[in-house]
């Protein structure tokens, strides 16, 4: 019984295969977009995208010819090819404005972005571009059933590049350039005052101001000392019940003793 429902599968397939290519091969136009229709309904992607690949110049100013643009950019967007889908829904929306699926165009144009965004710790010029994507989409569509879903994308894109610059604030500190951290680290609380990192963001500046005046030659060491406990100060005060409070205390506590040799003298 298997093996007979198998061997019906495989004619099946076989039957299905030599159609396609019988219709890629074919001068017939009609024939092409029905079965292109067909396997774009049994998400057969690549194949269907093939056949539109052939048809839709033929389509142009027709009245198929909107179904079509969108089909023919949904497969690349099914397909995994973000890149190509963006800028073809981006056409459909622009010669198609008042299209049913011009909402839906324009949000999967945005996602297509979000999608090619790297990880944060690569360049993140396609991070900026989805978000101001995403952004655009929500301002044309403030009402839009996909809303919520764009700005928890927005969301995700921003906390990229929260990650991005707070690594290399961070990345500063590790390699001991502590004036290059402590200004890397107050920019990133300026641009980013809402950030989940803000907790990390200060005691690593912190860190970075400790460092610093330790380390610095006599002439510099007092102001640096002041500096570094006024960014204790700052910590402490935002979050007196931080993890990192035990090491920032610990900080402090050499920093004062320090100070006080200058206080003395």
């Amino acid at each position: 019984m298997k093996q007979g429902i198998y061997i019906l599968l495989v004619a099946l397939l076989l039957v299905s295969c030599s159609d396609f290519q019988k219709a890629l091969k074919s001068e017939d136009v009609a024939d092409k977009f029905s079965m292109a229709d067909e396997l774009y309904e049994a998400e057969k992607w690549n194949k269907s995208k093939r056949l539109l690949d052939q048809i839709l110049p033929k389509y142009r100013g027709k009245p198929q010819a909107e179904k079509l643009t969108y089909m023919h950019a949904n497969c690349s967007y099914e397909m995994g090819d973000y890149y190509i889908a963006s800028y073809h829904f981006d056409k459909f929306t622009d010669i198609y404005p008042q299209s049913e699926k011009a909402e839906e165009a324009a949000f999967k144009s945005a996602k297509g972005y979000y999608f090619n965004s790297p990880v944060y710790s690569k360049e993140q010029k396609e991070t900026v571009e989805a978000i101001e994507k995403l952004q655009l989409f929500v301002n044309q569509y403030p009402n839009s059933k996909y809303l919520s879903e764009a700005n928890t994308l927005v969301k995700e894109l921003d906390f990229k590049l929260e990650k991005k610059a707070f690594e290399i604030a961070k990345q500063y500190d590790l390699i001991t350039d502590y004036k290059a951290s402590i200004k890397s680290f107050n920019n990133f609380l300026l641009e980013f005052p809402g950030t989940s990192l803000r907790d990390e963001a200060m005691f690593y500046r912190l860190d970075a101001a400790y460092n610093l005046a330790i380390l610095s030659i006599d002439q510099l060491k007092e102001e640096r000392l002041k500096d570094a406990i006024g960014y204790y100060g700052s910590f402490k005060k935002a979050y007196p019940n931080s993890e990192f409070m035990e090491d920032a205390n610990r900080m402090n506590k050499e920093l004062e003793q320090q100070l006080s040799t200058f206080t003395k003298s």
